[in-house]
């Protein structure tokens, strides 16, 4: 497989994938062909053409094939997959319902539907139905068991301290980011960066592999490489593999330093007795609130001793507060000289040294 990473490879995802070896791959997004049963030529009320999915590669003879197809790619797909990887897949109500029903025969376990609203879909010309703006994603894990990649903390940081939602306003691909040849668009579904940057960096971590079975002109794979995740795109149309190439050759990745994921580091457990074995606190020293108008006297032990009462560091400063529970970590301080200094900070040090 190393002869594969950070490349685009010319062929039908079918077979390439059978040279990937099982449980291989951290994450997949999979744009497949929509199956849009396109019969006729659409037109604009100024009677331009519009440029819509008309390729080969969109057109199956009935939705029995297309589901064949479709069972077989995601099989390959679900064999591939880490124990703990995930996997996304994009359509509209052509394809997504049948696609859904497939990956759950399958195996995998669904985590959640994301609504990707256009903020600037085209219009629907004919007048005749909604205006379609937007497209589901199906993000799914392996099995229900799979502790899969999930970047909650630094995606609700990434969302103004929100949580972030499972609808995605967004816009289309659109400007200098849409890949044009000749003036015409190169590829008829090419998904905005913007998109793909939300869903890597949600999903997975720096040094991952990422998988694009439909590469097309090169998204995935371009996101992929800016965020430093390895990766590996199948396409079988050799003119969006050159597209793809010359898009990737562009790419530069950021520096490490800024793809770290501060915020989903875990804590050490460490406990407060550490603090007293390790002679950042000495037993018969007293603890005080920021204020100072409260101090407890430390036991060897680690019991706080407060007005005649023995407890926990978030015991007593529970008492003081009024409050059922509370963490002390946030309200002691020791006496250094002339300064306090928060017990949380010494917690910190000893960490470092475990």
């Amino acid at each position: 497989m190393k002869d594969m990473l950070n490349k685009i490879i010319l062929g039908d995802c079918l077979e390439v994938m059978k040279q990937i070896p099982d449980e291989s791959i951290d994450l997949i997004f999979a744009d497949p062909p929509y199956n849009l049963q396109l019969t006729n030529d659409l037109w604009r009320p100024n009677e331009t053409k519009v440029n819509g999915v008309n390729e080969e590669w969109d057109k199956f003879k009935s939705f029995e094939d297309y589901d064949d197809f479709t069972f077989k790619w995601l099989k390959e797909c679900h064999r591939i997959l880490k124990k703990n990887g995930t996997i996304w897949v994009i359509g509209t109500y052509h394809n997504i319902f049948r696609i859904g029903k497939i990956m759950q025969d399958l195996g995998y376990w669904i985590l959640n539907d994301i609504i990707w609203i256009k903020t600037n879909p085209m219009p629907n010309f004919k007048g005749t139905r909604f205006n379609n703006a937007h497209e589901t994603l199906i993000w799914a894990s392996k099995n229900k068991d799979s502790k899969y990649t999930f970047n909650y903390k630094t995606m609700k940081t990434y969302n103004d301290d929100l949580q972030m939602r499972s609808d995605w306003y967004i816009p289309i691909c659109q400007g200098d980011e849409r890949i044009k040849i000749n003036g015409q668009k190169a590829h008829p579904t090419q998904k905005p960066e913007a998109l793909l940057y939300r869903i890597i960096t949600a999903s997975s971590k720096p040094g991952d592999i990422v998988l694009d079975p439909f590469a097309g002109t090169g998204t995935t794979l371009a996101v992929a490489k800016k965020l430093n995740r390895r990766f590996i795109g199948i396409e079988k149309e050799r003119f969006y593999v050159n597209v793809c190439k010359k898009r990737l050759n562009k790419i530069k990745p950021y520096n490490a330093e800024l793809l770290k994921y501060p915020l989903e580091i875990k804590q050490k457990r460490i406990p407060f007795g550490s603090l007293i074995e390790n002679n950042y606190i000495k037993a018969g020293e007293y603890l005080y609130s920021q204020d100072e108008k409260h101090k407890a006297l430390v036991l060897a032990n680690g019991t706080l001793m407060y007005n005649g009462e023995a407890g926990s560091i978030h015991k007593i400063s529970a008492k003081i507060l009024g409050k059922p529970a509370f963490n002390g970590w946030d309200f002691w301080y020791v006496k250094r000289g002339n300064k306090l200094i928060s017990i949380n900070d010494l917690r910190k040090r000893v960490g470092d040294l475990l």
